[in-house]
């Protein structure tokens, strides 16, 4: 289907304001731009409450717990953000976790991991794996959740301790780091300009988070070529105009084949990052799109 029109006007003004992309400039600037963009543009009136928010030191990287209104039950979610490994924090994706928490009713404990190129791979796959076991020992039930970059680190930590996580919320993931010219799903060619996420700034986020790695088919780096059998229920979310849309579809069904059971959203019309629109007027399809995934999760939790 078309572009929504909503979604079409925010990139209209995201574009009028002459932003540079994540790969016109350093990580740093890169982490600059996003920042501006997310932190920077927040209004009050759009923040999801919930029932309190406090930072903790005691895990293995900085965590902010969200705690829910009201009796929040047994099951904990650990969050990972988006930003291509490179950029992004717990304070970018404040409002998605707090969404999160408000549509589940559950406590989510959002994860501020390793950034490359300082850390580079594993050093992001090896905190997310690191938050679930601390996840483990405070709540009788973890799932976990993550967009983008974010879905990628929810989905290794997922295969590294399947029989441990209750279930996973994949949104637009990044799934398969091994593309190369000889080897792009076709998404990552038909989306590659024009859509809030290019697929120069994929190569910018993979450049700087896998170095010189060799094998990036590593289920570590690339969870679609890890041993998808056993693992707990998923659902999974891609976006019509996203780059990432083939290998987020390609991963729902690689886990369906081996019996794992997936609710699989596709969501037409919209772009890469658009859960961050949504709650905006100009973005209803956004909401609804957001609102259907809160659903499908709460099913498997």
């Amino acid at each position: 289907m078309p572009l929504d029109t909503g979604v079409a006007g925010i990139l209209d003004l995201i574009e009028s304001r002459g932003d540079p992309s994540p790969s016109d400039g350093t990580p740093e600037q890169a982490r600059q731009m996003f920042d501006a963009l997310t932190i920077g543009r927040r209004r009050p009136e759009f923040t999801p409450p919930v029932g309190s928010v406090e930072d903790l030191t005691d895990g293995p990287v900085p965590i902010r717990l969200y705690r829910p209104e009201g009796e929040p039950g047994s099951t904990g979610i650990a969050y990972f953000h988006g930003g291509g490994f490179v950029i992004g924090s717990i304070e970018t994706h404040d409002l998605q976790a707090r969404a999160l928490c408000r549509a589940t009713g559950m406590v989510v404990a959002s994860a501020d991991y390793r950034l490359a190129p300082e850390d580079p791979w594993p050093a992001a796959a090896e905190d997310a794996i690191a938050v679930i076991r601390w996840a483990l020992e405070r709540f009788d039930r973890v799932a976990v959740a993550g967009d983008s970059a974010g879905g990628n680190l929810a989905a290794v930590a997922a295969q590294e301790l399947r029989d441990r996580v209750a279930a996973q919320l994949l949104v637009y993931p990044v799934v398969d780091l091994s593309h190369d010219e000889d080897n792009r799903f076709p998404s990552l060619v038909e989306n590659a300009d024009g859509y809030f996420l290019t697929a120069d700034d994929m190569r910018f986020f993979e450049r700087h988070y896998l170095g010189d790695m060799a094998d990036r088919r590593d289920p570590r780096a690339s969870p679609l070529y890890g041993d998808l059998a056993g693992l707990p229920p998923a659902v999974v979310v891609t976006a019509e105009y996203d780059p990432l849309r083939d290998e987020g579809d390609a991963y729902a069904e690689a886990m369906r084949a081996a019996g794992v059971q997936v609710e699989h959203l596709r969501c037409d019309g919209l772009v890469h990052g658009f859960v961050g629109f949504a709650g905006l007027a100009r973005a209803p399809a956004c909401t609804a799109a957001s609102e259907e995934m809160y659903t499908r999760l709460r099913k498997f939790l």
